[in-house]
């Protein structure tokens, strides 16, 4: 009766107050569920405001656009990179449960935080007429821009917590050890990019609405209220949620190797005994259960460590001279599973450099064109409608007519492996910076010809233009994100999956990071050799985006050779890696 008992609890799970979690009670798609509904209201409170900031920034507090442009992607890369802080803390003391409750909660008093200064004159800059050399615009400073960017930066900070816990809260709530669960488990990363974009169509379709017509304390407020409300309906899961436990933190356990293999190089005068047979231990072993069995390659036992970086190999050693080098083969194997895909996660940064421009100068392109769509006019901010419809019909067609199809043909689980979608993604969005390019060609002819090009004006030319960058980028946003999250969650060790999951935000912060850097180095180079930089002014008119353009085209092209080299070398954990 005990065994019965012990068979059916999940080993290494809790529930939400901390008893062994057990089987048929706790986990499935009915607890990933709930991890869907709320990223559709994070996701919203998210994007309600960073969609549309740029604007905020430079109408109502006075920014140049460029200097909008670079708040913006720090911000968003600040937000995305403290993923991987979340992800760590999940990984080695808190659950991925906790760390959702106490991440909505730091997010929810930023935006409250901006609502106030959005809603209250006094904590904003005073207006100006861009017209009148009376009332000069005044750069928001002092008190005031401490407030705004203490509200924007706790905001990136709970967002950078809710990245890191809630995608790995849901995928821990599947059973690996099956086909089916390992198919739910890539069923519910396709729809939380799903969820991810319905949150999104909201945010840039009725918030930035309300923003530009009822006011911005509005906007802050709409979001701050669903933030608020994320929280009860994530606790509704409580009772079924099966959470994984906190294994400690896997940093010291890759430093931990790293330091011992360095160690015992130097130190070993004869390599061949640099590596001494382990005595047999279960807790040496890869982990591999039974019903992965058919579906896993022969792991190698402890005994005998991979050859894969053969470096590593010399942190085992059955006597270390430090006691705290003391490395077992499960820890080196591990090591060595993350520093394998260190190499994919860099090469996903690219991608997500031409991602931020869908947040920076698209839209200011939109915003000197013709906004109008029949008698409605459409807010420059609202241009991500367009990729965010795309993928919330993409992704359930992806996931209920290609991968049944594409697993029929191949005969495979996974059907599309992880690094195909990932280099699609790459492919779409060399594609997306040659149409953008093209576009902006075009847009500067009709200003030209209009005689507009010193003028603030509105163009004669309509924005869907802008759309078609939206939907290359859009279609490799979702190809990219859900490729890379679900690689990364299933390629990382169990001990570090939250971590790794993260990685998939880390590379969008390292793309909107490396979208300002390369702005400024952009500017820096060309202003050396004529009098006005590509990207400086206030009039978008003046500066030269398509060779900018072409620019992140070329390195889109070497980025993705470079992808290729390594994608082309890399082993799957699995021969079905789902």
């Amino acid at each position: 009766m005990e065994e019965a008992h012990q068979s059916n609890k999940w080993e290494g799970y809790v529930d939400w107050r901390n008893r062994p979690a057990m089987r048929g009670r706790h986990g499935g798609m009915l607890a990933a569920s709930f991890v869907l509904a709320v990223e559709i209201l994070e996701n919203l409170a998210f994007l309600a405001n960073a969609s549309n900031l740029v604007l905020y920034l430079s109408k109502f507090m006075h920014y140049s656009l460029s200097s909008s442009a670079n708040i913006v992607t720090s911000f968003m890369g600040t937000a995305f990179l403290l993923a991987l802080l979340g992800g760590f803390l999940a990984d080695a003391f808190f659950t991925t449960y906790r760390l959702y409750l106490t991440s909505a909660a730091i997010e929810f008093m930023g935006l409250l935080t901006l609502t106030v200064q959005a809603h209250i004159p006094s904590l904003k800059p005073p207006t100006c007429a861009l017209a009148s050399t009376e009332i000069p615009c005044q750069k928001v400073g002092g008190q005031k821009a401490a407030l705004l960017f203490t509200g924007l930066y706790l905001v990136a900070l709970g967002v950078g917590g809710i990245k890191g816990s809630l995608p790995p809260h849901g995928a821990e709530q599947f059973d690996e050890t099956t086909p089916q669960g390992r198919k739910q488990r890539s069923s519910f990363f396709n729809y939380y990019v799903f969820c991810l974009s319905c949150g999104a169509l909201i945010a840039v379709t009725f918030v930035v609405w309300i923003e530009d017509n009822k006011g911005w304390q509005w906007g802050f407020g709409i979001a701050t209220a669903t933030i608020l409300i994320s929280i009860p309906v994530f606790l509704l899961g409580s009772p079924i949620y099966r959470t994984k436990i906190p294994a400690g933190s896997p940093i010291t356990t890759m430093f931990e190797v790293l330091a011992a293999a360095i160690y015992n190089n130097c130190k070993s005068k004869n390599p061949s005994k640099a590596v001494m047979g382990m005595e047999a231990s279960p807790s040496d072993r890869t982990e591999t259960s039974e019903g992965e069995e058919s579906n896993t390659k022969a792991m190698v036992p402890s005994r005998t460590p991979t050859e894969d970086l053969k470096f590593l190999n010399k942190a085992i050693k059955r006597k270390p001279v430090k006691p705290m080098l003391d490395c077992t083969v499960k820890q080196v194997e591990e090591v060595k599973e993350v520093l394998k895909i260190l190499p994919i996660f860099t090469c996903t940064i690219m991608l997500n450099c031409c991602l931020a421009q869908l947040s920076t100068f698209s839209v200011q392109q939109a915003a000197t064109m013709n906004t109008k769509i029949g008698s409605l006019k459409v807010p420059p901010a609202s241009l991500p409608i367009f990729p965010v419809i795309f993928m919330v019909i993409l992704a359930p067609t992806y996931n209920h007519v290609i991968i049944p199809f594409a697993r029929k043909v191949t005969k495979t689980e996974i059907g599309i492996t992880h690094l195909q979608r990932i280099g699609t993604g790459l492919v779409l969005s060399i594609i997306a910076m040659a149409v953008a390019a093209l576009v902006e060609i075009k847009r500067k002819k009709v200003a030209v010809e209009s005689g507009l090009l010193n003028s603030a004006d509105s163009l004669p030319i309509t924005f869907l233009w802008i759309a078609l960058q939206y939907l290359f980028l859009g279609s490799a946003d979702l190809f990219s994100l859900v490729g890379m999250m679900e690689f990364f969650f299933t390629e990382a060790p169990t001990s570090m999956r939250s971590l790794a999951t993260s990685l998939s935000w880390a590379s969008l912060a390292m793309g909107y990071y490396f979208s300002s850097v390369l702005i400024s180095i952009v500017n820096n180079v060309t202003s050396s050799f004529r009098l006005t930089p590509w990207l400086s002014g206030s009039n978008l008119n003046h500066y030269h985006l398509e060779r900018f353009y072409w620019l992140m085209c070329l390195l889109s092209s070497l980025n993705f050779f470079h992808y290729l080299f390594w994608a082309n070398r890399y082993k799957y954990r699995t021969t079905s890696p789902c």
